[in-house]
């Protein structure tokens, strides 16, 4: 990757609203944000698009964050694809596992910590905003 590419952040929820609030949380990471507002339409976008972090809800009609996780973990292109829930529910230990057992890294609760999220989406593969990609030469 060069250093002016950007990384794909695919961020999914069936609220329009919080989808709104992660783009303007992860705005100044500098990377381009993908939204989906539906499972079926996060895989739509997955197929055609490379994508290092997937942030989505945990709780959506049709197809629910874990169900998605799952799907994704097994297509082969997507077996590194850091993948965080947000959850708006109470989460127990179980809960957690429950979580990563279906793929994800890590977990978000909510009211989302500005600071926390993009710190998370980071750590899972986003570089630092006007961080020193490398050079080539």
């Amino acid at each position: 990757m060069s250093a002016d590419e950007k990384v794909n952040i695919l961020m999914v929820d069936d609220q329009p609203a919080k989808l709104l609030s992660y783009e303007v949380m992860l705005g100044e990471l500098g990377e381009n944000l993908i939204k989906a507002t539906s499972a079926k339409q996060a895989l739509e976008i997955l197929l055609k698009t490379d994508v290092a972090v997937v942030l989505m809800d945990v709780s959506m009609p049709e197809l629910d964050g874990f169900e998605l996780a799952t799907m994704i973990r097994q297509h082969p292109r997507f077996q590194r694809t850091a993948i965080i829930f947000i959850s708006a529910v109470h989460l127990t230990d179980l809960d957690r596992l429950k979580g990563y057992e279906h793929g994800a890294v890590d977990y978000i609760s909510v009211p989302v910590v500005q600071e926390l999220l993009r710190a998370k989406v980071r750590g899972s593969g986003a570089p630092r905003a006007g961080a020193h990609r490398g050079v080539s030469g």
